[in-house]
């Protein structure tokens, strides 16, 4: 008897409906083809076993199971359950007259159980859009697929709840979730808060117009400074995700199982990856592509702390992301692309020992160890950094002061009310939504300049010996600045404010 049942397959952030093909017939043997790899070869045993200790058996015939369309490679235990109720229906020991109308995936256990997937909201969006009725998933990716509307979605517990829904005995219960309720809550209180943050209000100054123009930003200071409280606290005053940057992001983390059944993703994400990290680690990559840590920060924040001990190799491949906001990864068969749109925030001493330019610490660091030092970072990754800001120690008259700064919903609201301008300005405009996403033909439609404003510009760009690239990212700063000040045209306060965010350029850094 041959029985047809659906299960997924996950390429980049998209999905693929597979049709699993169960023939069992006369004779002796197991037959598994269409490109599985060692995790689904191995499911006969898992299978066995689950069907064991729930009072049916894998029947001892001759059983061919084809993993449609076959040249396409498939991977990861997700098929188990899949497998588990195309045996059991092809062999006669469950009636599943309506099996065309479910998506099923699951990796059992042997007890027959189901284990979480990886992919849950793709395959979920994949479904409806083909015209499945019902998607069936372990429970603990319920609340993730049930995001999608318009389509079914049963969370099981063990194979036995699964059978019991086909065999009519008792039938599944169907899990909703709440949209609304779950995109807004937290969203008032975030963890990490600019009010804890004593002094260094120039640095919060610059972390707002980070904020209000998405602009990536280092922060170059000796060790205690608080470099890495200033970016922890960067996602809180960041505007609200949309629905639509919400979906795209809870999709990306959905792909590699990180969405710790919480549903739709509300906060932004926040990214700190080690700086032992690789360069596959960092962009995405690998035999069976995953996204990597750039994609996982999209739509949200990317910290690298302690910028130049990162291998010179894993920041230069970031630098075509940067500009094109998303990755592609080619393999001989396939390509696939993530996209990459997030803030990059990175901190570093300024020297190795940590204190050149400060006045009270020994300087323990030549001259030419500085060069070294700073080397690794190169210029063209130097300049795709919007803001380059100085973060001094704070003295202990701040530190023990009672008085709270700023709370972040507060900065936010200014935050938001800038990026709403923005969001009005590039309306026409595809792919462009905020300021640090202008090219070079936007920021001169945008950003006009008076004479006065051209000859501070001119007369900046040749002391500190800034590139055509620095020129771009002053005049996209400058226009947030003028934004956040809800002015129409850029003047020249600020352009001198944006020159400012400039001046730890490696040739004035070092000069």
């Amino acid at each position: 008897m041959l029985t047809k049942v659906f299960g997924s397959a996950v390429f980049g952030v998209e999905a693929t409906t597979i049709t699993v093909e169960v023939n069992v017939d006369i004779g002796v043997g197991y037959h598994l083809v269409g490109l599985p790899d060692n995790a689904i070869k191995e499911s006969n045993y898992r299978i066995a076993a689950a069907l064991l200790n729930n009072g049916y058996r894998i029947p001892g015939k001759k059983i061919t199971i084809n993993l449609a369309p076959a040249d396409l490679r498939k991977e990861g235990s997700a098929y188990d359950l899949t497998l588990a109720i195309g045996i059991l229906t092809a062999s006669g020991q469950i009636k599943a007259d309506d099996l065309a109308d479910y998506l099923i995936m699951g990796e059992l256990s042997l007890d027959g159980s189901l284990q979480p997937i990886k992919g849950a909201l793709p395959i979920a969006a994949k479904a409806k859009e083909e015209g499945f009725k019902a998607f069936i998933l372990p429970m603990e990716n319920a609340k993730e697929a049930a995001i999608v509307e318009g389509l079914t979605v049963y969370g099981v517990s063990n194979i036995s709840e699964v059978i019991g829904h086909f065999d009519k005995e008792e039938p599944l219960t169907r899990v909703q979730v709440d949209m609304q309720a779950e995109f807004y809550k937290n969203l008032d209180f975030p963890e990490f808060d600019f009010a804890d943050v004593k002094g260094q209000e120039s640095i919060k100054r610059c972390m707002e117009i980070a904020a209000a123009g998405g602009h990536n930003i280092i922060l170059i200071g000796p060790p205690g400074s608080g470099k890495t409280m200033l970016a922890k606290r960067l996602p809180s005053i960041l505007p609200p995700m949309t629905m639509t940057e919400a979906l795209e992001t809870t999709k990306i983390h959905s792909v590699v199982g990180k969405t710790n059944n919480m549903g739709l993703m509300s906060q932004r994400p926040f990214r700190s990856p080690h700086h032992t990290i690789s360069d596959v680690a960092l962009v995405g990559g690998g035999s069976y592509p995953q996204p990597g840590e750039i994609s996982l920060s999209h739509n949200g924040v990317l910290f690298l702390d302690e910028l130049p001990e990162f291998k010179r190799g894993v920041l230069e491949v970031m630098r075509q992301p940067l500009e094109d906001r998303e990755v592609t990864i080619s393999r001989a068969r396939f390509t696939v692309t993530y996209p990459s749109s997030f803030m990059l925030v990175a901190s570093m001493n300024p020297s190795p020992g940590g204190y050149f330019n400060d006045p009270d610490a020994p300087v323990t660091s030549s001259p030419a160890e500085m060069q070294r030092y700073l080397g690794k970072i190169s210029g063209p990754l130097l300049d795709r950094i919007d803001i380059h800001v100085e973060v001094t120690p704070v003295p202990f008259e701040k530190l023990s002061e009672d008085r709270k700064g700023e709370e972040s919903v507060a900065i936010r609201q200014r935050v938001t009310a800038a990026r709403a301008v923005q969001t009005a300005r590039f309306s026409g405009l595809e792919n462009v939504h905020y300021n640090a996403q202008m090219n070079t033909k936007q920021i001169r439609e945008y950003c006009p300049l008076d004479d006065v404003s051209k000859t501070l510009l001119k007369n900046a760009m040749e002391r500190l010996h800034l590139s055509a690239r620095a020129y771009d990212r002053i005049l996209k700063v400058a226009r947030t600045i003028a934004d956040l000040e809800h002015s129409e045209t850029v003047n020249g306060d600020h352009i001198g404010e944006a020159i400012q965010y400039r001046s730890l350029d490696r040739e004035g850094w070092l000069g």
